[in-house]
């Protein structure tokens, strides 16, 4: 062994390069301040691994970058873990990063002939913060697709060549496939090289000037092994520990929905640590031709201050500003990330910016079950735009929800088990808490809250706080009334049952506060009859309310229908023959002078989606032509989408196991 590390050594050289990078002199002796640098150090390192493994299972494409993700994810053995490590790792490096640069300014470490080094470390930092930017659309979900718009629009503010820059790194003027191609290509090629070269040249001139010792020196002066050695451990092992902590929280790294251009995300947001940025943005004095200071102009020179350090910290008075000016920076960017994080939640646009976050984690949730489910046809995108489950409740919340409710909501109904604890909801405003609470509040502060959105929006959150905890949701209730039924378990038993007792008919439920409660189903039938029934005549209508239920073919009471086919038949003749429903309503064959819809085929799919695409039509409302549009006819929705609406009504789509009781 001993013949094979001397021809190792004649050869390279090792020991001597061992020796003298384990025994570099400390001015001062060891100290804890000094291990960011190996930390830093560390991290780029598992960031290297991490990323080549990554990139072994991603695909840089926008027809299979999510996929590939979500692959990763969800599927790859151990895949979670990888891509966690990677993602929370590169959430932990700019905190290392300001840490050692806070080191260096208050040590002293950038003044003469320390320069260049401090410079190279000046452009680690904004070569990690690039690293972050453009790993940031890789997963091509909603919100790095949007927040990556964001970013790169800034740079069609830069002076004379901004335009052209915005196209060289989007790659056209849409953004698509090459945005996605450029970003991966600086992300896993030109930034990492980039970050190589700078680490050598910043680890070359480290070794060449030695460290500078910080003051007072107190201790005598020491070799980086043993002591500085085993401090370096400590704190890289205290990093893994909470990258490994936060990963095993989260089950890895969070994947939203498939990046969808057509959709405008309202939530779109940088990354934590661009936030302040875009917070800045934010201030009145930045709005119209004023907002390239903001972009451009007042960072450059801030990070240009930053250069100049060096030379401004000749002098004492110098150095303490320059440790001023890091904490007026540090500080800065602290408030103004705490004003963006609390403007998200208790700012004017919290309400919608809080339904588009669970909007998107109800669609990531559902869309990686339908991938597991039933597989990747296409793309993950296709599959969700043929969900009826969510893209049925979102057409119902854009173009029925302004006379129909959903159990009592617009439709887009969301569990905040996944999302947002209540306990940090009712927190939005102290005022508003205090209210829910009991305590006084300003009769102006009331009056100017209660026609708000946000003040809507948290008094439905915290009012089903009894519930449970997170068994709440977080949909807009519509302002207006209902005019209409709300269609929720729409011609099932139940519906149908309660559409036909007289109280619950002109409850708020299905026509009350309109004018169907003066209408000849309610003054002929359901008030003059039905309330004078007995119990065969109720038998009776049950055995109707069984049958009409049937006419729908609902996918959630099959079986009941199959079981139920002797009382279907009694419930069919019952409804032909011994009571007045063809009076009114035409049943098996069409009758022109029917007053009502047609009851053929009731609630089924061919039936609710006819009665969409135009309810002024003879075997529905003929005379009724002021009340609801004519979806179809009038275009205001295409064919699919009113069979995807039709669909979710109906609970007509892929279920998993755990989706059974699902809406």
């Amino acid at each position: 062994m001993k013949s094979l590390l001397d021809w190792i050594d004649h050869r390279t050289g090792i020991r001597s390069l061992t020796r003298e990078a384990l025994f570099e002199n400390i001015p001062g002796g060891s100290r804890w301040r000094y291990v960011w640098g190996s930390t830093l150090t560390f991290t780029i390192f598992i960031q290297f691994v991490t990323g080549v493994f990554l990139w072994m299972g991603y695909s840089a494409s926008s027809g299979d970058a999510w996929e590939s993700v979500n692959y990763i994810q969800n599927e790859m053995t151990g895949g979670w873990l990888l891509r966690g490590i990677h993602h929370w790792t590169a959430q932990f490096m700019p905190v290392l990063l300001l840490l050692h640069l806070m080191q260096v300014v208050i040590d002293g470490a950038y003044k003469a002939p320390r320069e260049l080094n401090y410079w190279f470390g000046v452009l680690l930092l904004l070569l990690v913060l690039a690293l972050s930017l453009t790993g940031y659309l890789l997963p091509w979900d909603q919100k790095g697709f949007w927040a990556t718009r964001v970013a790169t629009n800034l740079m069609n503010l830069v002076p004379f060549a901004g335009p052209e820059m915005q196209k060289l790194v989007v790659g056209g003027t849409e953004y698509g496939h090459h945005t996605l191609t450029r970003f991966f290509a600086l992300h896993a090629g030109v930034l990492p090289g980039l970050l190589v070269l700078l680490i050598v040249g910043h680890i070359y001139l480290f070794r060449r000037h030695g460290i500078t010792p910080a003051e007072p020196v107190i201790k005598r002066d020491a070799y980086f092994w043993p002591d500085q050695v085993f401090k370096d451990v400590v704190a890289c092992l205290a990093v893994t520990v909470a990258v490994l902590g936060v990963v095993l929280w989260y089950h890895g790294a969070h994947l939203g929905a498939p990046a969808d251009p057509s959709e405008p995300f309202s939530a779109a947001r940088p990354d934590w640590y661009f936030l302040f940025l875009f917070q800045f943005l934010k201030l009145p004095f930045f709005a119209g031709e004023n907002e390239v200071w903001g972009a451009i102009y007042i960072p450059g020179m801030a990070v240009g201050l930053i250069c100049l350090m060096p030379f401004i910290g000749r002098w004492n008075l110098g150095h303490v500003f320059n440790v001023g000016i890091i904490f007026v920076f540090l500080g800065g960017a602290g408030a103004l990330t705490y004003l963006a994080k609390r403007e998200d939640v208790a700012g004017p646009n919290s309400a919608k910016y809080l339904k588009a976050v669970l909007g998107d984690a109800r669609d990531a949730d559902r869309v990686t079950a339908l991938a597991k489910g039933r597989g990747i046809e296409s793309t993950a995108l296709s599959l969700l735009k043929d969900d009826p489950k969510t893209q049925g409740a979102r057409l119902f919340a854009q173009h029925c929800a302004s006379c129909h409710r959903y159990d009592g909501h617009d439709g887009l109904a969301v569990e905040l088990a996944k999302a947002v604890p209540l306990d940090e909801l009712e927190k939005r405003t102290e005022m508003t808490s205090r209210f829910f609470s009991g305590d006084a509040v300003h009769p102006d502060w009331l009056a100017r809250q209660s026609s708000t959105n946000e003040w809507q929006t948290v008094r439905s959150l915290l009012q089903a706080k009894a519930k449970g905890p997170f068994d709440v949701i977080a949909s807009s209730k519509p302002k207006d009334a209902p005019e209409a039924p709300d269609l929720k378990g729409f011609a099932t038993r139940q519906w149908i049952r309660d559409l036909l007792d007289p109280d619950k008919y002109i409850s708020a439920r299905y026509f009350g506060g309109t004018a169907h409660k003066d209408g000849d189903m309610y003054k002929k039938f359901l008030n003059r009859k039905v309330r004078k029934y007995d119990t065969e005549d109720h038998i009776m209508l049950e055995a109707i309310v069984v049958a009409l239920s049937a006419q729908a073919k609902l996918p959630g009471q099959a079986a009941d229908d199959q079981s139920d086919a002797v009382l279907i038949r009694k419930g069919i003749a019952y409804l032909e023959d011994d009571i007045g429903c063809i009076d009114c309503h035409a049943f098996g064959e069409p009758d022109p002078d029917a007053d009502g819809p047609d009851l053929t085929g009731y609630g089924s799919r061919e039936w609710i989606v006819d009665f969409v695409k135009n309810p002024e039509h003879e075997k529905f409302y003929p005379d009724n032509n002021d009340r609801m549009p004519a979806f179809g006819v009038k275009k205001i929705l295409t064919d699919k989408e009113i069979g995807l609406i039709a669909d979710w009504l109906r609970g007509d789509y892929f279920k998993l196991p755990a989706d059974a009781q699902g809406h």
